[in-house]
Parts: structure tokens; C-alpha cells; sequence
């Protein structure tokens, strides 16, 4: 059998730019099949970007704003009742929360959502926590639910220069899960000292969670809303009733008519109640 000739030199190049070799990497040739090229590649970039990343893996982590151990749950529900009781006004309870170390929120969440509106109102208004525009802009409802509260509002004549807005907790959760229960006990005693300390003529729970902690039912929101319920601060009785939020009238748009006749409520209730009681 005889043996194909050798390729020339022209046809080894023509061979390498039809299989699309057009470049050399090295001014030499790299023999692979020696044992100590294959162990010592050609480096490719320089020595010390993998001395910056050792130095940074060296480097200490940013220590968490609420410190190496947080207390336990029983713990942080005392000492939240504590802080929260010692509040005289909503501005010194604010204060409170933003030092606040016992929730782990508060270590996730970009700032705390404390309120809006008007404290002196006569209707306040309670959801269950911020979503992502409120974390952002630290102020409930300014998302898609806010603009159709704002609307839900405007129907029975209000605005939020009329009204108190808050939420049963007061940092956003991590992509907006739901919170846990020792979360919501944890964050309850400053919302009830919210209530206490606005004392409004009427609460308004929106949702389900809000609804179950605030008036401390166990009842669905289905059977629990659109009916009158007294909230006790402990100083004063407060009338409460409870209404869809607007985050699931978003999904569930035939339910509106429920949370209008809800409204409507309100309104009258307003009307038919003497002005706010002095603090």
C-alpha cells in the first residue's frame, strides 16, 4: 500500500482556514502532549485579579445593621410591647421602630414604611405590609393597590389628606412572602400603639392578615368583612370593620361591589358619629 505523500506547507495553511483557524494565539508552537505544558497553561490574564479575589474573600463581611445575634422571638414580642408602650407620640414611636432591632425585617427591608396621611383623621386605615414601591418610597399603598385605594377613597369623598394609612408590619418581607406569625407578633404592639396614639373614630382593616391580627378573629375575611366590630385601645372603644384589600380586588374585580357597600358604611358611620374624641 503506498503511503500518501506529506501535505505541503500550503496545503497544512489552506487545511487550517477551511477548518477556520485564522489567528495564533503564541509566537511559538505549544507542544500539549508534554507533560509539563499541559500542568503550566499559557496564562491568559494577569496574576493579580486572583490575589484581588482572594484578598477580597479575606475580607471581613459588612457586619449586619441589627448585630451577629438578634434576640429570640419571645424576647423581641417583650421588648416590642415595652418600646411601644413607652411612646408618647407617634413621632417618638416612629423613632422607636427605626431603632428597632428585634424583627429581622428590618434587615431586609430597604427602610421602614411607618405611615401616611393625616394623624388627626377620624378614619384610619390598617393593610398588612409593604410591597416593593412602598419599601422604595417608605409610604403604604403607593403601588398599583395604592392608586385603587386612592380611587376606593375618592368615592365616598375622602383622600389621604383625610385619612391615617398604616400596615401591621412595617418593613417589607423578602419578595413580598407573607409574613410569619412571631413576625406579626412581634410588630403587633406597634401598630396597636399606632391606633391608640392617631384614635380615630373608626379602623378599617384591609385584608385577611389585617383583619385576623388587628381585631383578633379567626374568621375569613369572606364572613368577617362588612361587619361592625369594637377595637379596644385599652383607653378608649373604637368602631372597626373590615373590607377587602386592594391588592386582591386587583385579582378578584367582582368583589369591589362588596368593598363599595363596605365604603359605604363608612361614610354613614361618619356622619353619624360625633367629631374624633380629644387624645
Amino acid at each position: 500500500m503506498t503511503p500518501e505523500p506529506a501535505p505541503s506547507l500550503r496545503q497544512l495553511l489552506a487545511f487550517y482556514l477551511d477548518a477556520g483557524v485564522d489567528c495564533a494565539l503564541n509566537d511559538e508552537p505549544v507542544n500539549r502532549l508534554l507533560d509539563e505544558e499541559i500542568a503550566a497553561p499559557v496564562q491568559t490574564e494577569p496574576r493579580e485579579a486572583p490575589a484581588r479575589e482572594e484578598s477580597r474573600r479575606a475580607q471581613p463581611s459588612p457586619a449586619p445593621r441589627l448585630g451577629a445575634t438578634p434576640p429570640s422571638p419571645e424576647a423581641a414580642i417583650v421588648s416590642a410591647r415595652e418600646a411601644a408602650a413607652t411612646a408618647p407620640t407617634l413621632d417618638a414611636l416612629r423613632a422607636l421602630m427605626e431603632q428597632f432591632d428585634g424583627c429581622a425585617l428590618r434587615a431586609t427591608a430597604t427602610r421602614l414604611v411607618f405611615a401616611d396621611g393625616n394623624p388627626q383623621a377620624r378614619l384610619m386605615l390598617v393593610g398588612e405590609a409593604p410591597g416593593r414601591d412602598e419599601d422604595i418610597e417608605g409610604r403604604p399603598f403607593v403601588g398599583r393597590s395604592g392608586k385603587l385605594l386612592d380611587l376606593m377613597l375618592a368615592a365616598i369623598g375622602l383622600d389621604r389628606s383625610k385619612v391615617y394609612i398604616a400596615n401591621v408590619i412595617p418593613w417589607r418581607p423578602p419578595g413580598n412572602r407573607t409574613p410569619t406569625p412571631q413576625e406579626i407578633q412581634i410588630c403587633l404592639p406597634f401598630i396597636q400603639r399606632q391606633v391608640e396614639l392617631v384614635n380615630p373614630d373608626i379602623v378599617m382593616t384591609l385584608g385577611n392578615p389585617a383583619t385576623q391580627t388587628l381585631l383578633q378573629t379567626r374568621e375569613g375575611i369572606m364572613k368577617s368583612r362588612g361587619r361592625w366590630t369594637d377595637y379596644n385601645t385599652g383607653t378608649r372603644t373604637i368602631r372597626a370593620i373590615a373590607t377587602f384589600h386592594p391588592a386582591y380586588l386587583l385579582r378578584s374585580p367582582a368583589y369591589k361591589r362588596m368593598t363599595w357597600m363596605d365604603l359605604r358604611a363608612v361614610a354613614q358611620a361618619l356622619e353619624a358619629l360625633p367629631g374624633k374624641a380629644a387624645n
